[in-house]
């Protein structure tokens, strides 16, 4: 298990969301943002590890290296997605929602290529260090959000900073995975 590819991931797959939790912090308690993103969090990563899981029973591990595709591909297709209002629920529904519907599809895209060759155990300690991360973040969101150059910062850096990201891991995954090395042999 590789912490740096893990801590990226992350990061990767919630830079936008980043810039969002922003404004969430600003209209609902914190704690109530926290409780709804780390469930957002929870669901599309242990759906990445289970879907990773299932594949891992059809083929062998180095033919799952080809799932890096996957990052590389979302960092090349540009298909952000507009935050939705969905503020007639609970501030926690409302961050799982806009959680789930907005980032959906990178997490699971991003974390299935990561996740698919993990332990239960590591699975487990991925978890726990993502929830930690996950507190960590949404607090210093909430502590920095309301200053003006880390708005200008993100707004200008941050699409960029992800996609690079994103080219990153899926390289990795290649890499890590044995899939280069058995191609090599073929040829």
């Amino acid at each position: 298990m590789n912490w740096l590819v893990i801590t990226t991931t992350f990061l990767a797959v919630n830079l936008d969301f980043f810039v969002i939790l922003l404004f969430l912090c600003q209209r609902f308690p914190t704690r109530q943002v926290l409780a709804g993103y780390l469930m957002g969090l929870l669901i599309l990563i242990s759906a990445a590890f289970m879907i990773g899981q299932a594949l891992l029973q059809f083929f062998p591990e180095w033919l799952l290296g080809a799932l890096g595709i996957i990052p590389i591909w979302t960092a090349l297709h540009d298909n952000d997605e507009d935050l939705r209002e969905f503020y007639h629920h609970s501030p926690i529904v409302t961050v799982l929602i806009t959680y789930l519907s907005v980032c959906a599809g990178c997490n699971l895209s991003l974390f299935l290529p990561v996740l698919a060759n993990q332990t239960w155990s590591a699975f487990c300690l991925i978890l726990a260090y993502i929830a930690g991360l996950t507190i960590l973040i949404v607090y210093l969101i909430a502590y920095f959000g309301h200053m003006k150059p880390v708005q200008m910062i993100i707004n200008r850096w941050g699409e960029p900073l992800m996609k690079f990201c994103y080219i990153g891991i899926g390289i990795y995954v290649f890499f890590d995975s044995g899939l280069v090395n058995h191609l090599i042999r073929l040829f």
